[in-house]
């Protein structure tokens, strides 16, 4: 499995670009902002993108979906609950000026599976940060979002957010086999192992 992260957009959010090496197809985890960037990471790594998926609505996440579906014919696959916000300007987040992005290819839900050529991944349904937030499961890493960071959480004060339900979703999460690798939403990668010995929201 290949997996590059680049960091975009002015909140710095990672957007991951995941591929398998022996069929040459891919999935974009949160194209945030820079769709030029994205893009050519995309074609030195030889992918075919065949999905877009995004693990919230929030526009640094989602800034760039549009231009880089255009580019790709990828579908976008985002969470049932999250799906009525990605068409919606949504320029006033936290100084943002996202573009609305097309209604979803495909909708969500919790304990679907994503193939992407011979990669398998599954869909956790993680509320929390925001209604329909979901994380992605697969080979032994997850990609976070916003539900869980390096040593820290996801806000819960944003619309749609919860305290109890971020709490519950982590739970879910910090129950993962120690060993697996977390690719969040913003900062630096983790294990699972690591979050439960000094994530000081969890210990």
């Amino acid at each position: 499995m290949l997996i590059k992260k680049l960091v975009v957009g002015p909140i710095a959010a990672n957007c991951y670009i995941v591929g398998s090496e022996s069929t040459g197809e891919g999935m974009i985890v949160d194209p945030g902002a820079d769709a030029r960037d994205i893009l050519q990471s995309v074609k030195e790594m030889g992918l075919k993108i065949r999905l877009i998926v995004l693990t919230h609505s929030h526009p640094d996440h989602v800034g760039a979906v549009k231009e880089v579906q255009q580019a790709t014919g990828a579908e976008v696959a985002i969470h049932t609950d999250e799906a009525e916000f990605l068409s919606q300007d949504s320029s006033f987040f936290i100084g943002t000026n996202a573009q609305a992005a097309s209604p979803p290819d495909r909708l969500l839900k919790d304990g679907d599976s994503i193939d992407i050529g011979d990669l398998h991944f599954s869909v956790l349904h993680t509320p929390g940060h925001s209604t329909g937030g979901i994380c992605i499961l697969g080979h032994d890493v997850i990609f976070s979002g916003d539900t869980l960071f390096y040593y820290s959480i996801g806000r819960y004060d944003f619309p749609g957010g919860s305290y109890s339900q971020i709490m519950n979703s982590l739970k879910r999460l910090m129950a993962l086999p120690p060993e697996t690798i977390v690719y969040p939403g913003h900062g630096d990668d983790t294990t699972i192992g690591d979050e439960r010995r000094g994530n000081p929201f969890l210990v």
